[in-house]
């Protein structure tokens, strides 16, 4: 079924019009369809009276000429009579007898009969606009009855009865515009108060604030309102407020990509030269244990550090690259982190791993790494700051095997993270609880974790911090039957 679409040109003129003309004409277009529905029936209940008037004066006229000398009246009063009632004939019976007042020959027709003892209000209706509009000026008869009389019947001229009916439409007419216009212009002041000011006060702060969104003057200002349009106004405000916040943020983010593309470039070439001095110490370190020791991992620490700058340099901003997943042992992992309690060495920070020696994980090992370094990191760092909360300050990790997949827990026992930050811990920028933090370190590891297909949650804990990290094994292979 296809739809029918409004016209153009009636739809362009609807649209010149504001809202406040709109709900004007609306509003008088709707009092005169309710002028309508009362002018209906009381048109119809006009005529109705209208004829008992005229069967009650026949009456009254019918018992005068009952009441006058066997000898009958003049024929001076009988006009007056039937001037006074509207009629060319008044026929009446009333105790049997039956009395006739005319004036000249009686009409042999008559354009239609009104019995007003059986009537309808369809009837009535029907009737009503038939002799308003479709009437012809051939006289029409009417019968009634009442007062004590049986029977009575006029022969009344309807052009009388469409006079009247013409001027009650009138005056209904005239008293339904007067009656719209002041209505519909208390509406209009009503709505033009209430609802378009309030409106336009939205739209004209939405079109200002699209010109700055990152001014945060421009936020509209909610009113005490506490209808839709307070709502509105509300909504609006917490809208233009996050935008703001969000873009403001976003343009810092774009300063800060270019800053670390530029810092990332320098960093580069200084960690190249770092390199190759350490090469250079490789190649010489003897017999020197500690050397021996310290030497490969920083090694693999500078080639990771590099690795992450080129990667970095791409965009402006560091692009993770999907792991390179293997089986490898997980316990060598985690005992080449144990160094990294010595970021505080005034503090005496313990480590303590509890890793099977068989255990494997199905990971990126260099991403491991990353996602453990930064979770330890930040448990010496928290320790470092406000030492434990019971007992000596302490890194545990933890891991073990569940079935299909590898659960790595990291706790410390240290003040823990504030309930108002837990929302955004994983969120850049946004989760750091420690003072001149960046937030980036769990954000980068949720990060990781979810290129792992893992995941990466606050335990809650008595004291201290826990964070679990799950880490799934890579569907196998389906083998051919």
């Amino acid at each position: 079924m296809r739809m029918e679409q409004p016209h153009p040109v009636r739809w362009r003129l609807w649209s010149h019009f504001g809202l406040s003309a709109r709900l004007l004409l609306l509003t008088i277009l709707f009092v005169m369809i309710a002028e309508v529905l009362i002018y209906v029936p009381s048109i119809a209940n006009y005529r109705l009276t209208w004829l008992n008037d005229r069967l009650a004066a026949a009456q009254i006229a019918a018992l005068v000429l009952d009441a006058a000398p066997e000898e009958g009246i003049s024929e001076e009063l009988e006009m007056r009579l039937l001037d006074g009632v509207g009629a060319r004939a008044i026929a009446l019976r009333a105790g049997g007898r039956r009395s006739l007042l005319a004036a000249g020959d009686v009409p042999a027709e008559v354009e239609k009969s009104v019995d007003l003892r059986t009537v309808r209000w369809s009837d009535l209706v029907r009737d009503a606009f038939h002799d308003l509009f479709f009437a012809s000026d051939q006289p029409i008869r009417v019968i009634g009855s009442g007062m004590g009389v049986d029977f009575v019947e006029l022969i009344l001229d309807p052009r009388p009865l469409r006079a009247a009916m013409l001027d009650v439409s009138r005056n209904i007419l005239l008293l339904s515009l007067l009656i719209s216009a002041i209505t519909a212009s208390f509406v209009y002041l009503t709505l033009q108060w209430v609802i378009v000011r309030p409106v336009r006060r939205l739209t004209g702060n939405i079109a200002e604030f699209s010109g700055h969104p990152e001014d945060a003057s421009r936020v509209i200002k909610p009113t005490n309102r506490a209808d839709e349009i307070g709502l509105a106004e509300q909504a609006l405000a917490r809208m233009e407020t996050t935008l703001a916040d969000e873009l403001r943020q976003k343009r810092r983010l774009a300063q800060l990509g270019l800053a670390v593309s530029k810092i990332n470039h320098e960093l580069r070439n200084m960690l190249t030269t770092a390199q190759l001095l350490t090469d250079r110490l490789d190649r010489g370190r003897g017999n020197d244990e500690a050397v021996q020791r310290i030497a490969p991992r920083l090694v693999a620490t500078l080639d990771r550090a590099i690795a992450f700058c080129e990667s970095t340099l791409a965009y402006g901003r560091a692009t993770e690259h999907l792991p390179q997943r293997r089986l490898i042992p997980l316990a060598p992992v985690i005992d080449d982190l144990a160094h990294l309690t010595d970021l505080a060495p005034e503090v005496g920070i313990g480590f303590d791993a509890e890793v099977p020696e068989d255990l494997m994980v199905d990971a990126d090992p260099d991403q491991l790494s990353r996602i453990l370094v930064n979770l330890i990191r930040n448990a010496v760092q928290a320790l470092s700051q406000t030492g434990a909360v019971e007992g000596h300050p302490c890194v545990k990790v933890k891991a073990a095997r569940e079935g299909r997949s590898v659960t790595i827990l990291v706790e410390d026992n240290g003040p823990g993270i504030p309930e108002r930050i837990r929302g955004d811990l994983f969120t850049p920028f946004q989760g750091s609880a420690r003072k001149g933090g960046a937030g980036l370190g769990l954000s980068i590891a949720s990060e990781l974790v979810g290129l792992h297909g893992g995941a990466i949650a606050l335990d809650p804990v008595r004291i201290g911090t826990r964070f679990r990290i799950t880490i799934p094994d890579r569907d196998a292979p389906e083998e051919t039957v």
